[in-house]
């Protein structure tokens, strides 16, 4: 090439990185927040090893136990990301395909009946029966398909209470939960809501909106209120459903030092939260620039922000009060989004693997 026509080339060369940064259109369309300061691994959060002694259940190849509930008959039930709801015998460790549902199935409850109801990313709520035959029972509000049905709760009259984690990302829309969750997260634009249904008159309301990635939802034993987290902000949230605050929304425990996943109910009243990945430093300093977020969604995948491998699972009382933090500083079974209680046991769930992990609650600190 000419000399002089080397010039115009090379400061060509050097302005189209620029202008694909600050140009290129992406999915995201950032919000300006201000993240909490992380107080880290501190006070009650202090790092542990009480869960370095999990021993695993290994599911034959398939991946992702995301929640598990204990079946009518004992068995434990749990969702994989392949679409396959697995059964699995507590005392032989036997595991089994018991039902297809297809999509990825996140939430799981079971039913006095024998059945089981699901909360399936890609396709909605759906019921399972007693012999694995599976009904959708809710696919899309006012004409609109949901798009990323994540947790649910039951309550005693039949009630589902379920979160919609978000409405702009929805999981089957880009290619997976885990896809979708974190350009949910990185815009923060309050696209997620808790929904109660009613399968017997098909009645649907949205009962909390404008959440930041709504994820677990939990019933209380007395029916009184949802625990639902709000893993985009780092908190739980308590709405009421009976008594003077009835509709009222609060957040019970904030600045958690990790992503709040699911909620389950645990035994004597408590709650289990699975703290799925620690928080990210580099993004919280950019909660309050929308513009520099909207170029890291622009940046090569290996360099945006994703989560990082840890084991953290959190029990709390419903009022937010911490009674128990357990970790693995060597997260063996990273990603762990919350816990299936038994009177021997905890089994934890998680993101990702081709196991189910498990400790005896005799050996957990009191």
């Amino acid at each position: 090439m000419h000399l002089r026509r080397l010039g115009p080339f090379l400061v060509a060369c050097l302005a189209l990185p620029g202008l694909y940064l600050a140009a290129w259109p992406v999915p995201v369309d950032p919000v300006a927040w201000q993240a909490p300061q992380d107080r880290g691994l501190t006070g009650v959060f202090a790092a542990n090893d009480a869960l370095s002694g999990a021993a695993a259940i290994d599911l034959g190849g398939h991946e992702g136990p995301e929640d598990v509930a204990v079946g009518h008959d004992g068995a434990l039930y749990a969702t994989t990301k392949a679409g396959t709801i697995l059964r699995i015998g507590q005392q032989s460790a036997e595991v089994a395909e018991f039902a297809r549902v297809g999509g990825r199935p996140l939430g799981i409850e079971a039913l006095p009946d024998g059945s089981l109801l699901v909360a399936n990313a890609y396709y909605g709520i759906q019921r399972i029966s007693p012999l694995g035959e599976v009904t959708e029972l809710l696919t899309e509000i006012d004409g609109e398909p949901l798009a990323y049905a994540d947790d649910l709760a039951v309550s005693k009259d039949g009630i589902i209470y379920f979160s919609d984690a978000s409405t702009k990302f929805g999981a089957k829309a880009w290619d997976g939960t885990y896809e979708a969750s974190l350009l949910d997260i990185l815009e923060h634009g309050g696209h997620g809501r808790v929904i109660a249904f009613d399968p017997r008159s098909g009645d649907v309301q949205v009962i909390m909106d404008g959440l930041n990635f709504a994820n677990g939802v939990a019933l209380s034993a007395d029916e009184r209120f949802l625990l639902v987290a709000e893993t985009g902000s780092y908190r739980i949230l308590r709405y009421w459903l009976r008594g003077p605050d009835a509709g009222a929304t609060e957040a019970i425990l904030e600045n958690l030092p990790g992503f709040p996943d699911n909620v389950n109910n645990g035994e004597d009243g408590r709650f289990w939260v699975g703290l799925v990945a620690p928080r990210d430093a580099k993004l919280d300093a950019l909660s309050d620039r929308p513009l520099l977020r909207k170029i890291v969604q622009r940046l090569p995948a290996f360099l945006r922000p994703k989560a990082i491998p840890s084991s953290h699972l959190v029990a709390i009382t419903g009022d937010g009060d911490v009674l128990l933090s357990l970790q693995d500083p060597s997260a063996t079974y990273p990603a762990v989004t919350g816990a299936c209680e038994t009177g021997q046991r905890l089994y934890l769930t998680r993101l990702f693997g081709h196991d189910l992990p498990y400790i005896d609650k005799a050996a957990l600190p009191r």
